[in-house]
């Protein structure tokens, strides 16, 4: 079996042990989050789709400063968010000057937004255990 193979079926299992690990919420044990998106469960990623969820588009150097990370982290982790179809970018030139524009797609807004439910309710449920506990 090639290295390559046997890496991917490694991440494989590993992304299944991590699907069937238990969330304490409110005194329950329940199912991790199924509909956690790993991808914009990255910080550098969840940064970079809200930003671009609030705006019709941003350019690389733009991200670059809001997210203030590295030429190369920026790509990297925009790079993955396209291949998902979370975001779009498109290359052109100012003059001989090259610009590179991302926004999110309806497909990665959709995305963001479900993860972001996710979180709120999950904070809810802590806030409500927490007040439970205080009285």
């Amino acid at each position: 079996m090639g290295k390559g193979i046997a890496t991917q079926r490694a991440r494989s299992r590993e992304a299944e042990r991590q699907d069937m690990e238990r969330v304490e919420v409110l005194g329950k044990s329940t199912p991790a989050a199924p509909h956690r998106d790993r991808l914009l469960h990255e910080h550098t990623r969840l940064l970079l789709a809200s930003a671009l969820a609030g705006t019709e588009k941003l350019s690389f150097t733009e991200l670059k400063q809001v997210l203030d990370v590295t030429d190369g982290s920026l790509s990297v982790h925009a790079r993955k968010l396209e291949e998902a179809g979370y975001i779009e970018c498109r290359k052109s030139f100012a003059g001989r000057v090259p610009r590179t524009e991302y926004r999110l797609t309806a497909a990665g807004r959709r995305a963001l937004e479900k993860y972001l439910d996710h979180m709120e309710a999950l904070i809810r449920a802590a806030r409500m255990d927490h007040t439970r506990a205080r009285r």
